[in-house]
């Protein structure tokens, strides 16, 4: 799902929308006089009136998809910027392992750990999906604009492959960069190093493979489809099934490493029980799927593979 910011704002469902009764106490401080059969009340007697609270408005919005050429969709130097900064520090600890490994002698151990961050980076993704999917709406601080963009994807998923590059990756660019900068200032150890390099640098790219989970495999490089097929990038079968119903599984972006022991084993569902019963929140994926989760058909656009910085 992209976590940038959509053209509109979208209609989200709240995670506590169930109805309630609510009662609304009516104290009386006043003596009468019963004339009829009718009760009364007495002396500070509490009456309890039951009153119908109907669940939280949806977020209105005039929800209208980006046109061709849209700005929203566009890369500014400010996005090209953060890019080349996160991919400058993934590249220095990437760097930095290898030298590191050199002088050391040791190379197995470095590589361990860069793939053990390649795997960490595809779990990261899941559960950061899985979050910001069904909890909070746009007024959740932080997380507001990424939340409405999370629901906004669902509607008109084939947007992110129009984004261009620095646009789609730019986020992510900025909290990798400085994540990453202070531990390539202060760190020479080449396992350390190896590890931040490999799951950063992945999860930087994860919007990228994203995009590419979306699109169309004759318009796709070779090279991405042979990856995706091998099983190094999600692949278009697999987050395709995350936009159907009941749209509660397959939320890792990153190599999908993770997603069939996650769905099987039902760990997201377990934590929101566990949730549930903490804080007494329900998650989106408990509601029947509104039209702000059905995907519309792409219209007024032309897709093509070519990469725009």
């Amino acid at each position: 799902m992209s976590i940038l910011p959509q053209h509109n704002h979208y209609l989200t469902r709240s995670p506590t929308h169930n109805p309630r009764h609510r009662k609304r106490i009516i104290c009386s401080a006043t003596t009468t006089t019963t004339t009829t059969a009718k009760p009364k009340s007495s002396p500070n007697q509490l009456s309890f009136e039951p009153q119908f609270v109907a669940p939280p408005n949806l977020v209105a919005s005039t929800s209208t998809p980006p046109v061709l050429n849209d700005p929203s969709l566009q890369s500014t130097w400010s996005h090209r910027n953060w890019v080349a900064t996160g991919c400058a520090t993934v590249l220095v600890s990437l760097g930095k392992a290898i030298v590191g490994a050199g002088h050391s002698h040791i190379w197995l151990e470095p590589m361990l750990a860069g793939y053990i961050g390649y795997v960490f980076a595809d779990l990261g993704s899941g559960v950061y999906h899985w979050g910001i999917d069904n909890y909070g709406d746009g007024s959740t601080p932080f997380f507001g604009n990424q939340i409405e963009a999370f629901q906004g994807h669902h509607k008109w998923p084939w947007i992110i492959t129009r984004r261009q590059f620095a646009n789609n990756l730019h986020a992510l660019a900025r909290a990798v960069a400085f994540f990453v900068l202070p531990v390539d200032l202060v760190c020479n150890d080449p396992i350390v190093n190896s590890f931040v390099g490999v799951c950063s640098g992945c999860i930087m790219f994860s919007q990228q493979f994203h995009a590419w989970a979306h699109g169309t495999k004759s318009k796709l490089p070779p090279i991405v489809v042979a990856m995706q097929d091998a099983g190094l990038l999600v692949s278009r079968s697999q987050h395709g099934a995350h936009h159907r119903q009941p749209y509660n599984n397959n939320y890792c972006i990153v190599s999908g490493f993770w997603n069939e022991f996650l769905d099987e084993n039902k760990v997201f569902e377990a934590l929101e029980m566990a949730l549930y019963f903490k804080v007494g929140v329900r998650p989106r994926s408990w509601s029947e799927p509104t039209t702000d989760w059905t995907e519309e058909t792409e219209t007024g656009f032309s897709g093509c593979s070519q990469i725009i910085l």
